[in-house]
């Protein structure tokens, strides 16, 4: 009995809550990239040539079978990555050099091996 009236608040409860919720309370959509879908099919195709291949040395496939099928999605890649730069390509920035881990950030203190504290300042290395 107790059981069954568990079962029936925890119920009650989870269609409460899922009924009134707020669409402010709701977090923000993340914004869909315009080449998602594209990124989505080059992800495929690549998995598709991976299991091409597999079949292929395994003796699944002919000779011939084989090279029709890895040109057919060769030139289907080819495509999408034409597409793809149709949108332009993000920029990457360069990443920003680290200093030598065996020269102190805070005092410039030189030292023959790298240490997590310098031994002149005290202060962290990282």
């Amino acid at each position: 009995m107790t059981l069954i009236a568990v079962a029936v608040l925890v119920v009650a409860l989870t269609l409460f809550f899922t009924l009134t919720i707020r669409t402010k309370d709701l977090p923000p959509p993340e914004p869909v990239s315009p080449t998602q879908y594209l990124e989505d099919r080059k992800a495929q195709i690549y998995e598709n040539l991976r299991d091409l291949q597999f079949e292929y040395r395994v003796g699944k496939l002919s000779d011939e079978d084989y090279q029709q099928t890895k040109l057919g999605l060769q030139k289907e890649l080819a495509g999408v990555l034409g597409e793809i730069e149709k949108f332009g390509v993000p920029k990457v920035q360069a990443p920003q050099e680290k200093p030598p881990a065996n020269v102190c950030p805070h005092c410039s203190a030189k030292f023959p091996k790298p240490m997590k504290f310098c031994g002149e300042c005290g202060k962290a290395m990282a």
